[in-house]
C-alpha cells in the first residue's frame, strides 16, 4: 500500500465521527510499521479521546518506529483530553503524515512544530484538499465562533417547492429524504422559520436509527407559534429555541404584555426563547449567529421556506447549498420557489455559487455548491 491508501483509510475512519463530534473536528488516524497497519481510530465523540490516541490503544504491536498518518495536526494542549503529541513521542512514533492544518490558536502548527523538535520527522499538508472536505464546519467555527450554514431544499425540474395549493409532501423520493435525516444528524442546529411551522407544523428531529436530533431554532418575530404545535409540545425532548424581536409586535404596552405572557407559556413547555434585537422588529439572522455560536453550536441546517432563504442569503449567513432536484415539473406560475423576495436586478448581482460534487440519489439528483460571495448581495425585499 502507498501513504495515499493509508490516508484514504484514515479519511474514511474520520468519517465515522459525523454527528457526534460537534463541534470538535472530524479525525482519523492510522499506524503503519513495515507495510503493515498496526493500529488505527477515529475521534468518536466530543469529549472522549481523539484519533491519534484511539489508535495508539487499539496498538497490534509496539509503535516505536511506526508511521501515523493523520487527518488533522495533532493537538498539542490540553484540554478535555491530553495532548495527542505526548501521546506520539511516548510511544516512539517515527514519522507522522499530516493531512490539514489545524486553525485552532491553541495548535496552529504548534503540535507539528513541537514533534519536529522531539526529531520526529513531520510532512504537512498531505493530501490536504481531501482532508479539508472533512471539516468546513470546524475550520469555520473555530476561526469565527458563528455556525456554518447550510441551506437545503428540494424542488422539482421547473424549480418548484411546492404545487399551487402549496402541497410539498414529497418532492423527493425516500432515499432523498433518508440523506437529509443524515444531514441533520451532521449539524448541531436546525432552523426554520414560523410560516413554515405553521404551514406543516413540522418535528425536525432526526428519524434514522443511531441519529442525534439537532437544536431545533425556529425564527419567529412576533411569537406566532402555536403553543400545541409539535415543536412546542416536543420541546422537553428535543432542544428548542424560538427567536424573536422584543419589538416584533410594534411596542404597544397591550401588545407587550400579550408577548409576555407568550413567552411565560412557552418556557413553561420547555422552549429557549432569545431575544434578537433588531429595531426593524425583524430577527437579524446575523446578530442570530453570534449569539448561537455563543452557545457552542458550530452548524446549522436551513430548511426554511423560500422567505427565510431570502433573509439568509441577504444576510451573508449561508455557506454550503444541498439541492434536492426531482424529476418532476409541478408548473404554475404561483407556485413557491426556493428563494423568495425580489431577486436581483441583473445577472451581475446574483449569489455566486462553486459546486462542488453531482449524486445521484435514487431518481434524484443532489447537487452540493459552496457559496462563494457569503456577504449577502441579493436586494432588501
Amino acid at each position: 500500500m502507498r501513504d495515499q491508501d493509508y490516508m484514504m483509510r484514515a479519511i474514511e475512519l474520520a468519517k465515522q465521527g459525523t454527528g457526534w463530534t460537534n463541534p470538535n473536528p472530524l479525525v482519523g488516524a492510522v499506524i503503519v510499521k513495515e507495510g503493515h497497519i498496526i493500529g488505527e481510530g477515529y475521534h468518536r465523540r466530543y469529549g472522549e479521546l481523539h484519533a491519534e490516541r484511539n489508535a495508539i490503544a487499539a496498538l497490534k504491536e509496539p509503535a516505536e518506529g511506526a508511521t501515523m498518518y493523520v487527518t488533522l495536526e495533532p493537538c498539542c494542549h490540553y484540554g478535555k483530553t491530553p495532548p495527542c503529541t505526548e501521546a506520539i513521542l511516548e510511544n516512539g512514533i517515527r514519522r507522522v503524515v499530516i493531512g490539514s492544518a489545524d486553525p485552532n490558536p491553541k495548535v496552529a502548527g504548534k503540535g507539528a512544530k513541537m514533534l519536529r523538535e522531539a526529531g520526529v520527522l513531520v510532512e504537512e499538508g498531505f493530501m490536504r484538499e481531501e482532508c479539508d472536505r472533512l471539516n468546513p464546519i470546524f475550520f469555520h467555527y473555530i476561526t469565527t465562533r458563528t455556525p456554518y450554514v447550510v441551506m437545503k431544499y428540494a424542488m422539482t425540474a421547473d424549480g418548484k417547492i411546492a404545487t399551487k395549493t402549496g402541497a410539498s409532501k414529497w418532492i423527493t423520493g425516500e432515499p432523498a429524504r433518508l440523506e437529509v435525516q443524515r444531514l441533520r444528524h451532521r449539524c448541531m442546529g436546525i432552523m426554520a422559520g414560523i410560516g413554515t411551522v405553521l404551514a406543516d407544523d413540522p418535528m425536525l428531529n432526526v428519524r434514522i436509527p443511531e441519529g442525534r436530533s439537532p437544536v431545533r431554532i425556529i425564527c419567529d418575530s412576533r411569537l406566532r407559534i402555536p403553543a400545541d404545535s409539535r415543536i412546542c409540545q416536543t420541546a422537553k425532548e428535543y432542544p428548542t429555541i424560538v427567536a424573536y424581536s422584543p419589538d416584533g409586535e410594534g411596542g404597544a404596552a397591550e401588545a407587550n404584555e400579550r408577548q409576555r405572557e407568550k413567552i411565560c407559556l412557552l418556557e413553561q413547555l420547555g422552549v429557549q426563547i432569545l431575544p434578537v434585537l433588531d429595531g426593524s422588529g425583524q430577527v437579524d439572522l446575523k446578530v442570530l449567529m453570534k449569539l448561537l455560536g455563543g452557545r457552542g453550536i458550530d452548524s446549522i441546517l436551513l430548511e426554511g421556506g423560500g422567505i427565510l432563504n431570502d433573509s439568509a442569503l441577504r444576510a451573508g449567513i449561508v455557506h454550503e447549498m444541498q439541492v434536492f432536484l426531482a424529476p418532476k415539473v409541478f408548473g404554475g406560475g404561483n407556485a413557491r420557489t426556493p428563494v423568495a423576495g425580489i431577486g436581483v436586478e441583473l445577472p451581475g448581482e446574483a449569489v455566486s455559487l462553486e459546486l462542488q460534487e453531482v449524486s445521484q440519489i435514487g431518481k434524484d439528483l443532489r447537487i452540493e455548491y459552496r457559496v462563494r460571495q457569503v456577504e449577502g448581495c441579493l436586494q432588501e425585499s
